[in-house]
């Protein structure tokens, strides 16, 4: 494979009525990326599939694979793919159901080797309407690389499998992208994106609001997360003196603390809170401005222990993104 474009969206406009599912959508992915498509339900994730395999054109704008029209790629066997839409043939068993797709591709591999690399080798013989989940989610995965293609796309490819088959599956995919391949992989699991993908695209509304590495679309959502114990003052009590009220008595301090614990309306008043979550010592904080929460713990006088500020993780990141872009529409 040459070092080319392997997926191209010009400005591509794609609606359903008055519903823009697909609004002025322009990116490209290169041969050998691992790519993570998310967004919320009605983002326009499954239509930006669609549109890439051929499935459906265009209101607007151009989409090529490899140069070339989607559904061209497609019938010369440079795209496999595995959608959550569509049903399996049943009345087969699976080694039968994986040789009828090697057959009809033209760049097939083995069956047999197309069962071993997708872990269904020591159930070839069972029918597929007797598979579970997780398994029929294998033989999906089975067809969409039976053979050599350069492109894979994946549509929520890991659901209803158990964990060591999805860390099967995910070795997998690594060694596609290794060879040069391009992944492109719809998912809820945004565990797996932080982890597998090279690159995250994030959609919203049909366009695209944000496009960089795990680590860029953290960092992106501009939050920290602040995590402490609360102690309410300095004099070794939980609560300011020794038994714990302010005087050594039980009554509450005057920042609203009373045996460890705070009043909720006292940590709402820090500045730059976007989140919080409080379990009765413990206190879960998302900030925009971490440093500056932190100084106004101090200045309330809760004395935070344990004190921790970490990145948000990507769903976290994802979330917010999502909520900020949301909190802007009309």
């Amino acid at each position: 494979m040459t070092r080319t474009t392997a997926v191209g969206f010009d400005r591509v406009t794609k609606g359903y009525g008055d519903v823009r599912a697909v609004d002025g959508l322009t990116l490209a992915l290169h041969p050998g990326e691992t790519v993570a498509l998310l967004g919320p339900n009605g983002a326009g994730k499954s239509t930006t599939l669609d549109l890439l395999l051929g499935l459906r054109r265009p209101d607007a704008g151009t989409v090529h694979v490899f140069g070339g029209e989607p559904r061209e790629a497609v019938v010369a066997g440079r795209v496999g793919a595995m959608l959550q839409s569509g049903g399996l043939m049943d009345e087969v068993t699976v080694a039968e159901l994986v040789r009828l797709g090697c057959a009809l591709h033209p760049r097939a591999y083995p069956a047999a080797d197309v069962l071993a690399r997708a872990g269904l080798t020591k159930i070839a013989d069972r029918r597929v309407d007797k598979l579970s989940g997780g398994q029929a989610q294998r033989v999906r995965f089975a067809l969409a690389t039976a053979g050599d293609s350069d492109l894979i796309v994946l549509d929520e490819p890991t659901t209803g499998m158990d964990v060591t088959a999805r860390q099967a599956f995910w070795a997998t995919m690594r060694e596609q992208a290794d060879q040069g391949r391009t992944v492109l992989f719809a998912t809820h699991y945004l565990e797996e994106a932080d982890a597998i993908a090279d690159r995250v695209l994030v959609l919203h509304r049909g366009r695209l609001l944000a496009d960089g590495t795990a680590a860029e679309i953290k960092a992106r959502a501009g939050t920290r997360r602040i995590s402490f114990d609360l102690d309410g003052g300095p004099d070794g009590g939980p609560d300011g003196g020794p038994d714990g009220g302010p005087d050594g008595g039980p009554d509450a301090s005057p920042d609203g603390s009373r045996n460890g614990t705070v009043d909720e309306a006292t940590l709402r008043a820090l500045p730059h809170l976007t989140a919080l979550d409080v379990s009765g010592r413990t206190v879960r904080i998302q900030s925009a401005d971490a440093d500056a929460t932190v100084y106004a713990l101090y200045g309330l006088g809760l004395y935070p222990r344990n004190l921790e500020v970490a990145g948000l993780g990507l769903e976290q990141a994802f979330v917010a993104l999502t909520a900020a872009e949301e909190a802007k529409q009309p």
